[in-house]
């Protein structure tokens, strides 16, 4: 976001500004930093910014983050973890970086304790689970991640459910799940469930999450895919925000991928985005 072009433009924030210090200060291998529902992105934007590292082999996933001045947090998905295995993430985390595993965990509850002992064990400090997996499968997670943070001497990590994939459109929804709920319905009922299985946070697409700030306040972690700065395409996301307003409605963190990690040039547009929430914050202070 930018001010009338009559303006001078805002020279872009340095990876200070941004992240707050220097890559490698915050999320260290033992070091905490801040949790995922108690963030400052009014502060530190960085710290509200998630680089999906959405690339087939560990050479160029942290070429790309290497690549970022300012980064704080990385998202390993299934297509590096199943490329890379669990390497990748301690390799992340020893240069500094906060990893979020999105592995989407939906099985039994002895299975999905297991892997979220597994992931905790790793370092990982946002793991997802799919909230559609019940309540004693949550929490058997939960409590699956806390025994294996304990057992590395780590941090608990805060599990996310996840709600309604932001692939989805609410037609296609309807049709092909034959699910009686809307989106709009369905997303704050997997929420419940999750928060009362003791989960920490929920997945959910940006226009789901004033509704969602509003019935489950910080510390609860609501991080938002479907990411789009002004102007970028939306490819196979259905419903969008831009960073500004993905967190002005409540979200505690942005996932953003293919605007960051397919530019020509991702770290500028990292620190576009960055100034983006820098400039939304000062408007907001200036009508305050």
């Amino acid at each position: 976001m930018t001010g009338p072009s009559a303006e001078r433009p805002e020279p872009a924030p340095s990876p200070a500004a941004i992240g707050g210090s220097a890559a490698g200060s915050v999320g260290a291998p033992g070091q905490k930093g801040l949790s995922p529902g108690n963030l400052q992105p009014q502060r530190f934007p960085a710290e509200a910014l998630i680089l999906a590292l959405d690339r087939s082999d560990a050479a160029s996933a942290l070429a790309l983050a290497a690549a970022i001045p300012g980064l704080r947090w990385v998202k390993v998905g299934l297509e590096l973890f199943s490329a890379a295995g669990p390497q990748v993430v301690a390799q992340l985390r020893d240069r500094g970086l906060r990893v979020f595993l999105d592995l989407k965990f939906h099985d039994i509850p002895a299975t999905m304790a297991g892997a979220c002992r597994s992931a905790a064990r790793l370092g990982a400090e946002l793991i997802t689970v799919h909230g559609c997996a019940g309540s004693e499968a949550l929490a058997a997670g939960q409590a699956g991640a806390q025994e294996g943070a304990q057992a590395a001497g780590l941090a608990a990590p805060t599990l996310l459910a996840v709600t309604v994939l932001t692939s989805w459109n609410p037609q296609r929804f309807a049709r092909e799940l034959a699910i009686d709920d809307t989106i709009e319905d369905y997303v704050p009922r997997l929420a419940r469930l999750a928060a009362r299985a003791g989960i920490g946070g929920c997945v959910c697409s940006p226009l789901e999450v004033a509704a969602l700030r509003a019935a489950h306040p910080a510390p609860f972690a609501l991080v938002t895919p479907g990411i789009r700065p002004a102007g970028a395409a939306r490819g196979d996301q259905q419903r969008v925000m831009t960073p500004a307003q993905a967190l002005a409605a409540g979200a505690s963190q942005l996932v953003i991928g293919r605007p960051i990690s397919a530019a020509t040039d991702p770290a500028a547009a990292f620190t576009a985005c960055c100034q983006e929430l820098l400039q939304a914050q000062k408007q907001d202070l200036g009508q305050a």
